[in-house]
């Protein structure tokens, strides 16, 4: 009878830890971060896929989703519509998409392209061969702020082309159409379209050091509900990373993953790391983000989205959206603040304490 009894209690004990167990579970808010395929996003797939980004999210008890798409202007399109609560974007197409559709947005740099993104020009090698011709790229995006940065240094007019969107899915079935002659373009594609024989490249973002610069978003409102989030989110990242600029014997595992998963072999993928710079802590992305060219970069991404109405067509000044610096220092309207830099995480990662 005693027996009984006990085995009875236990048994209700179990059902209710476990009932306990799945409140606990069901709690954990959700973070849905989208992304896409690009050289140095890559690691956010490893670390999917090897646990790491689940042991930081499991320290911080949030759940956190990562959605691939294939288009990256939808992946921001979506976050601005709220089907995304954070996306992994370059500064240009941060401000000129969700920031400009009134979208709060908190941004962590990761990292700056240095040569990933580029110009080729096909059976032409001089930038100045490209005035009168048609550009394909994904138009008001980074793509375009770097075509537009490509005309100045060359003193041509931003209307001494043509230009055709084009997304970055369609990129290398594009460029091998007889009727594309110019195209801007990012890794892994542009390593695609070299192969091919008759691409050169002509412009890239070595050329404007650290102005294509990319960065976790979060919605403000989020970050504010639960700032364990962007803490998880940057330890997995830095973990990450950490493998990749480093020298231990797991490396070579994760570059061969890296190299898989961007259609490359492992000595295609080292190639396309050198086009960019991975932070792999945090004390080098605060120092990024309070350097002086960084706030220049913010004023010229402004205006770049100003002079093609991204803003709309009825904004008149191009400060009518504030931008808050790490300092604190405010850019533009500090009544509109949309987009932020939150030095505080940066801070607490930079001193160890994520």
């Amino acid at each position: 009878m005693k027996r009984t009894i006990l085995a009875a209690f236990l048994a209700i004990a179990a059902l209710l830890q476990a009932g306990t167990q799945s409140l606990h579970a069901a709690e954990k808010p959700t973070f849905k971060l989208g992304w896409i395929v690009f050289t140095p996003w890559m690691p956010w797939g490893y670390a999917q896929q090897s646990g790491i980004l689940k042991k930081w999210a499991d320290k911080y008890n949030v759940n956190i989703e990562l959605v691939q798409l294939n288009d990256y202007v939808e992946s921001l399109n979506q976050y601005s519509a709220g089907g995304l609560d954070g996306v992994l974007g370059s500064i240009a197409d941060v401000y000129s998409i969700p920031v400009a559709n009134g979208v709060d947005t908190t941004i962590f740099p990761i990292d700056y392209s240095n040569g990933a993104d580029a110009i080729i020009l096909k059976n032409k090698d001089k930038l100045a061969d490209i005035k009168g011709q048609t550009v394909n790229l994904v138009e008001f995006s980074v793509s375009h702020y770097l075509l537009d940065r490509a005309l100045e240094t060359a003193n041509l007019k931003h209307d001494d082309v043509k230009r055709v969107n084009t997304s970055d899915a369609d990129f290398v079935a594009a460029y091998k159409s007889p009727d594309v002659s110019a195209i801007v373009a990012w890794n892994p594609q542009v390593e695609q379209i070299q192969k091919t024989g008759d691409a050169h490249i002509v412009f890239d973002s070595s050329k404007i050091k650290g102005e294509i610069f990319e960065s976790v978003l979060l919605r403000t409102s989020k970050l504010k509900e639960n700032p364990d989030v962007a803490k998880a989110l940057l330890g997995a990242w830095y973990e990450t990373v950490g493998i990749i600029n480093g020298t231990s014997p797991e490396r070579a595992g994760v570059i061969k993953a890296l190299a898989t998963a961007s259609a490359t072999d492992p000595a295609g993928y080292e190639q396309q790391l050198k086009s960019v710079v991975l932070f792999s802590d945090a004390k080098a992305a605060l120092e990024f983000a309070e350097r002086p060219e960084t706030k220049d970069t913010l004023i010229r991404v402004r205006d770049f989205a100003h002079r093609y109405n991204l803003l709309g067509k009825d904004v008149k000044d191009a400060n009518a959206i504030g931008i808050e610096l790490p300092s604190g220092e405010v850019v533009g309207n500090s009544k509109n603040i949309l987009l932020r830099f939150d030095r505080s995480v940066l801070a607490l990662a930079a001193a160890g304490k994520l």
